[in-house]
């Protein structure tokens, strides 16, 4: 079945090549919001988190980052400075509820708040933006995404119509080469409708663009206008989430680099038990980390993850980060996916064990200081893979959970190697080049053994330290590659 998608995909369609960057969204274990707060504060005892438990989960693993493909960080400037409208509006915050506001409501305004959230009015992704995302780095990410999403397809017994969802598009990239890719398999493009789910204005009108969509009127005013995807004929729709998407059909989601941006809450291990890390105005009127005095809201969903974990690896932790909103879509999907069939692949990076203070940001592929200047980095975290195979599992049992692999095992197993060897027999010399540096970026592991360039331009290979996930009606069986 893969061997016969990837024979027909098209071989002419040799894409201008994304350029060229040398970061990529990823974590440090030395991030700059590891630092340690005092334990003075006073902190309720929280019994039952410190109970053993016998829930199994795999042992959480160290996180271990190269971080050579990255400049230093600039020293954080304490030199005197206007406030930004979205600093003003978190200090106005604080300053009406007359205490902190936890990490994820921080990391919540800062990337999506409707005025000045950085996701929100421009585009951040490549070269000269802020990060790249593997579908920036080569078209074969996208199409292989295309093989997956056709093969479920099959799977499901080739349904007339499905909804293909994407949460957060970016710039519609991986959307472009899917489409692109697929273009062959008329029957497959024909039933689609695809609904992006995106919150940016910005990126929507770049995703608007790059889809080449148009708008029509072929219902003779009975009905809105449609807007279709010239790319395959396709209908395009947008939302700001996955609740306004609609239901009653068969559904393929696709979740790329999409949880790692889901706001989180922080915990410490502090002389009293666990309590959540909240960020408030210092005396000098800049931001700063403190310990809530007491058992936050939050609190629910650490015992929740607590539960799931073995008492081994909580013992390893003094830092642990819960995501509630991972845990919230994750049951949407496993919802939506249990009563309309279909499913959902989710890639991105972050380990099958609970996550512990990975929280990071990157400006202009800088790591920088988490609370220097809100709103002008990109914020992200580790994604908790265990977390979500629990949070499906624990609502719906029509559904299955198969991972997570690595990156590179998952395109390995789709055809990648089939792919960039169809795509060099037809490409000068100078695409050649970037089709094996891409090649080495989306399934390689460290630097590239073959680069003859600068250092710090060397390629990272994202193979190993991007996972894949897949959530499925159990009616279809196991997904490919999972089987």
């Amino acid at each position: 079945m893969l061997r016969r998608l990837l024979v027909q995909v098209s071989t002419q369609h040799l894409c201008l090549f994304r350029p060229s960057a040398y970061s990529f969204r990823q974590c440090s274990s030395s991030s700059s919001s590891s630092s340690q707060i005092p334990d003075s504060s006073f902190v309720e005892h929280l019994e039952d988190l410190n109970q053993s438990n016998e829930t199994t989960t795999q042992a959480s693993a160290k996180i271990s980052i190269d971080r050579s493909g990255l400049y230093n960080p600039p020293e954080h400037s304490h030199e005197p400075s206007s406030d930004s409208e979205l600093v003003k509006h978190l200090k106005g915050i604080i300053k009406f509820r007359g205490g902190p506001i936890s990490v994820a409501e921080y990391m919540e305004e800062v990337l999506t708040n409707p005025k000045a959230g950085f996701y929100i009015n421009r585009d951040v992704f490549g070269a000269e933006g802020d990060f790249i995302t593997s579908p920036e780095v080569s078209q074969m990410f996208g199409e292989m995404i295309g093989v997956w999403a056709m093969c479920l397809w099959e799977q499901m017994g080739q349904p007339n119509r499905v909804n293909l969802i994407e949460m957060g598009p970016g710039r519609g990239t991986l959307m472009v080469d899917l489409l692109r890719g697929a273009s062959k398999f008329k029957k497959f493009t024909e039933s689609l409708h695809i609904h992006m789910v995106e919150c940016s204005p910005a990126l929507q009108k770049l995703q608007y663009d790059n889809l080449k969509c148009v708008d029509e009127d072929d219902t003779g005013g009975i009905v809105d206008k449609r807007t279709i995807s010239t790319l395959a004929k396709t209908p395009v729709s947008w939302y700001a989430t996955l609740e306004q998407v609609p239901t009653g059909l068969p559904t393929i989601i696709i979740a790329h680099e999409f949880y790692d941006a889901l706001p989180v809450h922080q915990f410490q291990r502090a002389s009293r038990g666990w309590c959540e890390k909240m960020i408030d105005v210092a005396e000098d009127s800049s931001f700063h980390f403190v310990l809530s005095p007491r058992p936050t809201p939050a609190t629910v969903f650490l015992m929740k993850r607590c539960k799931w974990a073995m008492a081994e690896e909580l013992a390893k932790l003094d830092h642990i980060e819960v995501c509630p909103k991972a845990m919230e879509l994750t049951q949407s999907i496993a919802k939506r996916i249990s009563s309309d069939g279909g499913g959902a692949l989710i890639i991105d990076y972050g380990l099958d064990g609970i996550a512990s203070d990975s929280l990071q940001a990157i400006r202009k592929h800088k790591f920088v200081d988490i609370l220097d200047n809100p709103g002008s980095a990109d914020l992200s975290a580790y994604v908790d893979f265990a977390s979500i195979r629990h949070s499906a599992e624990e609502v719906s049992e029509d559904v299955s959970v198969h991972g997570p692999i690595t990156q590179s095992q998952f395109l390995g197993s789709l055809g990648i190697n089939f792919r960039v060897e169809a795509l060099l027999q037809n490409c000068t010399e100078e695409q050649a080049e970037s089709l094996r540096t891409g090649y080495w970026r989306l399934v390689g592991e460290g630097e590239a053994p073959f680069w003859e360039g600068p250092d710090e331009e060397a390629p990272i290979g994202m193979g190993t330290r991007y996972q894949a996930m897949a959530i499925v009606n159990k009616k279809q069986g196991a997904p490919v590659p999972f089987q």
